[in-house]
């Protein structure tokens, strides 16, 4: 029997095809997800894969995605700058992003003749909330000659304000490389004042920071990494950049959500904490089963937006669609493509 979406739409049932439709992406998840759970999220999984091939569309999931999008209905996954990437590339002629509005933003300003659709237009960001536009510009009158380097989790608009896009993973080269180019010792940093705050510990170049925080890595403390050491000996702590300086110090590796996982699966560490959104850990636990994770769970509850539902619905309706004015499109553009020719890092595909 039928049941209905929220969205008052059939979905089909947890049917034998159903099953088999989504077998493989079962095998991998079986450990991280109870089988009991499964016969909630097939009939999605199956519904969305076969809408996607009828509408010629691709889905980006970030890594903080819940491991049935992230395993079972990704094209492609990684951070945010990993996807936007993968959406310029494309020859789909509709994106589904899966993760937070920044995000399809983005790929939205690399990809201007494709469609884009968020799930839901409400997941939003800490740290994109924390800055605007007015802001960049007055900052720039306060510091004059000083380039501005802004984060990737940052509006369209703060982007075009902005000389050059970062992320986590290339901050520090990209903070050396503008500095070098405009022939400066310092740069204005934006919007996170923990990620630059890790940066200028690893660079000669001063950064001035402003005051923006991710409301999931700001809670972490050294206190908590210490007590998961103390339960866990041997336990390897790996930790996210956007975390305050004294979590860092306290980790035994530093690394963007890429990074990260690429740690997994170079060392299998036999015992693992990742101080990150906790949905990664199960995203990672399905991909290396060998390795044993401790997750903390500090959720964010924008990413936890994006449902199987949501998604299913954005598809069939074609609704949400995200746009950026020509404009502002253009100046943010200029500033992503500067970072892209600073470094580049292709995207994983998703698991066929």
């Amino acid at each position: 029997m039928d049941r209905v979406t929220a969205a008052g739409s059939q979905l089909p049932a947890y049917t034998p095809a159903v099953a088999e439709a989504t077998r493989e992406a079962y095998d991998r998840l079986a450990h991280v997800i109870p089988a009991i759970e499964w016969p909630v999220h097939a009939p999605y999984i199956a519904a969305i894969n076969a809408l996607k091939k009828q509408k010629n569309a691709v889905i980006l999931a970030h890594n903080y995605m819940t491991p049935q999008i992230y395993h079972g209905v990704a094209d492609f996954v990684g951070d945010s700058l990993q996807l936007a990437r993968e959406a310029a590339k494309t020859d789909a002629k509709v994106i589904v992003q899966a993760g937070v509005h920044f995000m399809a933003e983005t790929a939205k300003i690399l990809s201007p003749d494709k469609t884009v659709l968020i799930p839901d237009p409400l997941a939003g960001c800490s740290l994109a909330a924390s800055v605007t536009g007015a802001d960049v510009r007055l900052l720039k009158q306060k510091y004059p000659g000083l380039p501005v380097v802004t984060y990737v989790n940052t509006s369209a608009e703060v982007k075009a304000e902005s000389d050059i896009c970062c992320t986590s993973s290339n901050a520090v080269a990209v903070v050396e490389d503008i500095a070098r180019a405009w022939g400066v010792d310092q740069v204005i940093m934006i919007p996170d004042e923990y990620l630059a705050a890790n940066v200028a510990r690893q660079t000669a170049i001063r950064i001035i920071a402003w005051k923006g925080r991710c409301e999931v890595h700001e809670r972490f403390t050294a206190a908590e990494l210490r007590a998961y050491r103390a339960s866990n000996p041997g336990i390897v702590i790996l930790a996210h950049p956007e975390c305050p300086p004294e979590v860092i110090d306290e980790a035994d590796f530093a690394g963007s959500t890429a990074a990260m996982i690429g740690y997994v699966g170079t060392h299998r560490p036999a015992r693992v904490v990742m101080v990150t959104e906790c949905s990664m850990s199960d995203n990672v636990a399905a991909e290396y089963p060998d390795v044993e994770f401790v997750r903390p769970c500090n959720l964010c509850p924008h990413m936890k937006r994006i449902t199987l539902e949501a998604i299913l619905s954005a598809l069939q309706n074609m609704e949400h669609e995200v746009t950026v004015d020509s404009t502002i499109a253009s100046r943010a553009r200029a500033s992503v493509e500067r970072m892209l020719a600073v470094t580049t890092r292709p995207a994983r595909q998703a698991a066929a």
